[in-house]
């Protein structure tokens, strides 16, 4: 399951829980507040009872002045709950039937335990209920990002061959006429669209389950071997440390990639990439032209030169949050960029 599937899929089961559980919770407080009331009427039933034959062990009785008190009414107070009730023949004297608040508090502690244990049974049924309507209410997210993948697969797939043809056509026509700008040109754009049809692999098939130890200072000379051949003009200096990651390689190395590559190829002439870590922080920093706006780099499409189309820095954003590892930028025009990638979810 896909990051994306697995945040619909909790949101949308704590929407559901919390709204019922609320619910809820509200009957049931109305509920408690009925039953406690049922619970006064009927010790003031079997008080009433008492006060007719004073056969009754639960309560306890007393003579008080009449004038005090307002007769067949509950009282409740810190100590007891009591009731009067009219002596025969007595217009001095009332009957005070009591019961003390401990014993009370033992039938409202009984009621409780009830009403929770109950309660804690409707929300074990609430949770159930809410991850089945939350799998129910994402199975169309998933379908349409099933259908979408199928369809970017198939548009890949089918780039191979005229991909191929020109590129076996811009060779041997550089063969025939030689090295000059236009033919620089078209390599450039098939370039382009091979590193587009990268990412979108890395992106599609990104498996972050799939996971391998790799040594960081190897696996980074290793990248960049790979593309200083591109920018022969261009110096990269590394300071990596002993470090070992656990990651799904594909993913890591798509991300990489990028951020080298672009560092080299938005720089100045004779410019320099830095490639450093420190505290968990990977850091690529180039002497390039500088980005006039870092908050919007990741943004799908978003470009500041003719080179490219805009989408190879969101898939590095995409790429780093399935891999948990939090990405940055910093960069001023005309000086240069840093990219940091906080690597601690990874290292070994």
């Amino acid at each position: 399951m896909k990051k994306v599937e697995k945040e619909s899929l909790l949101k949308s089961f704590f929407l559901f829980f919390l709204s019922q559980t609320l619910l809820a919770g509200a009957l049931f407080l109305l509920n408690y507040q009925k039953e406690l009331q049922s619970l006064d009427e009927t010790v003031f039933s079997k008080m009433r009872l008492c006060s007719f034959s004073l056969q009754c062990k639960e309560f306890q009785y007393d003579f008080v002045p009449k004038k005090e008190y307002e007769l067949y009414r509950l009282y409740k107070n810190e100590s007891e709950l009591s009731a009067y009730f009219s002596i025969p023949n007595s217009t001095k004297n009332a009957l005070k039937i009591y019961l003390p608040k401990e014993k009370y508090m033992q039938e409202v502690r009984t009621l409780q335990k009830e009403l929770l244990w109950n309660f804690f049974i409707v929300v074990f049924v609430i949770a159930i209920l809410s991850f089945f309507f939350a799998l129910y209410a994402l199975s169309p997210l998933r379908k349409a990002l099933h259908v979408t993948e199928e369809f970017i697969k198939d548009i890949l797939h089918d780039f191979n061959t005229p991909l191929s043809t020109l590129r076996l056509n811009v060779s041997m026509l550089k063969s025939e006429t030689g090295e000059n700008t236009k033919i620089e040109r078209i390599e450039n754009a098939v370039q382009n669209i091979l590193n587009l049809q990268a990412n979108l692999r890395a992106y599609l098939h990104s498996h972050v389950t799939q996971k391998e130890q790799l040594v960081l200072k190897e696996f980074l000379k290793e990248r960049i071997n790979l593309i200083e051949s591109n920018y022969r003009d261009i110096s990269f200096h590394t300071e990596i440390p002993a470090v070992v990651l656990h990651v799904n390689k594909d993913s890591f190395t798509r991300i990489i990639d990028n951020l080298i590559s672009n560092a080299a190829k938005y720089n100045q002439k004779e410019g320099k990439v830095f490639i450093r870590f420190s505290d968990n922080i990977l850091s690529i920093e180039d002497t390039g032209k500088g980005i006039q706006n870092p908050k919007r780099v990741f943004e799908r499409f978003y470009k500041e030169q003719e080179r490219g189309i805009g989408i190879g820095l969101h898939i590095v954003k995409k790429l780093c949050e399935e891999l948990d590892i939090a990405v940055s930028v910093q960069s001023e025009v005309g000086k240069g960029t840093v990219f940091t990638l906080n690597l601690k979810n990874i290292i070994v």
